[in-house]
């Protein structure tokens, strides 16, 4: 597919869509552990993963991003399966290859937050532990690395750096929790304005908070910076109290902390999802997905709201035909008058 448009042919043309969220999807479906949050099913269950890019895709994900978040040294330590560490990244990148290839879709490498940056002192370490993802995904052909959820400016710029090394284009998002601003003291787009000096072609947020929560700064990003715009919210209905997901609090919980196992009373509808959308278009954001927590139906509410029918479209609601509450004229009148009473 040498003469396919990549990442930023496709933007120029019109909004892309990320889907992301495999770590919460796949966690639901009872094959990832909350918690650790250790993408593990990628060696043991590799048809889910194939099974979840593929999903995504029909609901109209312009890109299948391989699940390799998570899947970094630091974190394969912690469950004692460092040992694993290339084999489970080669795996993750494979598995998204072929349904990429398969869908004329583009194919995303991925880094993210290595829970080890405390600042410049350790910023060789982190580097080391992007160059190896990166270097993997470089040999699998991806189109471009996504670099997402740092807190740190530090830690996004070393990410940016890197992929750039790689000779590839590079998508870096921060991630605000309640206190919007990094953890080394810039607002976002004060961070954001360094990662465009660094070389990415694509800066902006993902994860944490929700479409409320998130808007208000994609609008300083955007006004901030020249290049693309990405905005990845989690689909849950965050506030100005209580601004990240991980904030978000639940009496049934047991600490009262919704996060991450009671989110969903929490969660967006696709309704919300459309409405987001057509906001973030609003501002100049053009690459959009929906983070932690997305389901294929946020990503073909997605796909509606810029005007897109994917495959899944074909299934979207059509309530003239349900029995109480439809319109079709064949419909018994003693069950839409009974509509009333459900």
């Amino acid at each position: 597919m040498a003469d396919a448009p990549g990442l930023l042919e496709r933007l120029d043309a019109g909004p892309v869509i990320c889907a992301e969220g495999y770590l919460f999807e796949l966690e639901r479906r009872g094959y990832v552990q909350a918690g650790a949050f250790v993408p593990e099913v990628v060696l043991e269950h590799p048809e889910k993963v194939t099974e979840l890019h593929r999903e995504f895709v029909h609901a109209g994900s312009d890109v299948v991003e391989a699940f390799t978040y998570y899947a970094h040294r630091e974190k394969l330590r912690i469950i004692g399966r460092e040992h694993l560490l290339e084999r489970i990244n080669r795996q993750a990148l494979d598995l998204a290859r072929d349904v990429a290839r398969e869908t004329g879709t583009l194919l995303a490498g991925n880094v993210c937050n290595t829970n080890v940056y405390i600042g410049e002192a350790s910023r060789d370490t982190v580097r080391g532990m992007f160059e190896e993802q990166v270097g993997w995904a470089a040999d699998a052909g991806v189109d471009f690395v996504i670099g997402e959820t740092f807190s740190w400016t530090g830690e996004a710029l070393a990410a940016t750096e890197v992929i750039k090394a790689a000779g590839l284009p590079a998508v870096v998002t921060l991630t605000p929790h309640s206190d919007p601003d990094t953890r080394d003291g810039l607002d976002v787009a004060e961070a954001c304005r360094a990662l465009e000096a660094a070389g990415a072609d694509v800066v902006g947020l993902n994860c944490a908070r929700g479409p409320e929560t998130m808007l208000p700064l994609l609008e300083e990003v955007r006004a901030a910076v020249s290049v693309h715009v990405a905005a990845l919210p989690v689909p849950y209905r965050t506030h100005a109290a209580e601004p990240s997901m991980q904030s978000l609090r639940d009496p049934v919980a047991p600490d009262r902390r919704a996060f991450p196992s009671g989110l969903d009373p929490f969660t967006c509808t696709r309704h919300e999802i459309t409405r987001f959308t057509a906001d973030a278009l609003a501002l100049g954001v053009d690459y959009l997905g929906v983070c932690c927590g997305a389901a294929p139906h946020h990503i073909r509410a997605m796909a509606e709201a810029i005007g897109r029918t994917p495959p899944a479209s074909r299934y979207s609601a059509d309530m003239s035909k349900h029995a109480y509450l439809g319109t079709d004229p064949t419909l018994k009148t003693e069950y839409q008058d009974y509509a009333r009473r459900l």
